[in-house]
């Protein structure tokens, strides 16, 4: 896979053996703190219809939560080429999960809808984010070769809004709008800006100040207005799933809506990465077990969405936070030793059996989707 290791630069060594690299808690609170929010926004989607203050929280976490998962995910991907290692793990941890869990959906569907549809170039619900993963590696080196690949992917993702014909297959309209954040996150790595403007280690006062401020300007504004936000479905905007033209905007100035969302992204994603806690806490550890939360909470929360128990559901001051609780409490047991333990099979699968050349499979580490490094449990 095409990802480094979430960790400080090597310490000086002694001898010929070298001390082991320094693991930075930040980038794994960063992960979980975006798992997080990515489970509550699809726990509290069923509220939104009934409940204004839903809505607004809605938004407000649709805003940057996927933009500043992508930037993760960039900032510890290469864009040299790969060697025939890390391409046996794009196939081990991200197509084999992703075939393994679209037929898991496929039998979900059949047992409890009565119907059965497989297609593997339609991603079920959650699932586009692997193929994201995949085809933003794939992309990458690519973009390196040119000058500013930046302005590039911001050019491709505005564009792809224009084209009626780039669609949810592949998950491909969906990767090319969130790509501009990818390749931030890889650009600001490939600078050394974090080191170099030590960001992760100056956080003063003022700066957290203005990012608590523009959280809460996003969200009175997502409340505020948020008839006109109903209106123009701006959820489905923040999906970049959707050409303009299906979205009711056929104008030729469509792609400047693109942009602005992609700067309110940017701008809330660093608001969010200033926020994030830098110590090691209990909870920091689940940052690098982020894909069992992402892949299994979706199939915890099935039964919530499709049962309609969450329409309707009043007092919003009961619900809403009781929701927020849940959501916590599926991230934290989703990635607890147990879970890991039972779930390892399917969601980080070896598939030796795959290779012509066993010896691709490196059984000593195992490596999340969005590059966090680390050794095999036993």
């Amino acid at each position: 896979m095409m990802s480094s290791t979430p960790t400080a630069p090597a310490e000086p060594t002694t001898g010929s053996v070298p001390r082991p690299r320094r693991r930075v808690p930040f980038w794994d609170n960063a992960r979980y703190a975006c798992i997080v929010l990515v489970v509550l926004g699809h726990a509290i989607q069923r509220l939104t219809y009934d409940s204004d203050i839903a809505m607004a929280l809605y938004l407000s976490v649709y805003a940057f939560h996927m933009p500043a998962f992508a930037i993760i995910a960039g900032y510890f991907s290469k864009s040299a080429p790969p060697t025939k290692k890390q391409m046996s793990r794009v196939i081990t941890d991200i197509l084999v999960p992703y075939v393994i869990f679209e037929m898991l959906w496929t039998l979900t569907k059949w047992l409890v809808e009565g119907r059965a549809d497989p297609n593997l170039t339609q991603p079920s619900w959650t699932l586009w984010f692997l193929l994201a993963l995949g085809i933003f590696r794939l992309v990458l080196p690519y973009l390196a070769l040119l000058h500013w690949p930046l302005v590039w992917a911001v050019l491709i993702s505005v564009g792809a809004g224009y084209l009626p014909n780039v669609d949810s297959t592949f998950s491909l309209s969906r990767t090319l709008g969130f790509l501009p954040f990818f390749v931030l996150g890889w650009w600001v790595h490939e600078k050394d800006l974090v080191n170099r403007l030590r960001l992760i280690d100056t956080r003063p006062w003022w700066l957290r100040a203005i990012a608590v401020a523009a959280f809460v300007a996003v969200g009175f504004v997502a409340w505020n207005w948020v008839d006109l936000w109903k209106s123009i479905d701006l959820d489905n905007w923040f999906f970049y799933d959707d050409s303009y033209a299906a979205l009711g905007a056929q104008a030729w100035w469509s792609g400047a809506i693109r942009l602005a969302l992609l700067v309110l992204g940017f701008i809330l994603s660093i608001a969010f990465f200033v926020l994030i806690p830098r110590g090691t806490y209990w909870w920091t550890k689940f940052g690098q077990y982020t894909m069992y939360v992402y892949l299994l909470h979706s199939f915890v929360l099935y039964p919530f969405r499709e049962s309609g128990i969450l329409r309707n559901a009043e007092p919003t001051w009961i619900w809403l936070p009781a929701v927020i609780v849940l959501s916590i409490l599926i991230a934290l047991a989703l990635a607890t030793k147990p879970v890991r333990w039972v779930f390892r099979p399917l969601i980080e699968p070896r598939a030796r059996w795959l290779f012509s050349d066993a010896r691709l499979v490196d059984a000593s580490r195992r490596d999340d989707p969005t590059g966090s490094r680390r050794p095999r449990e036993r």
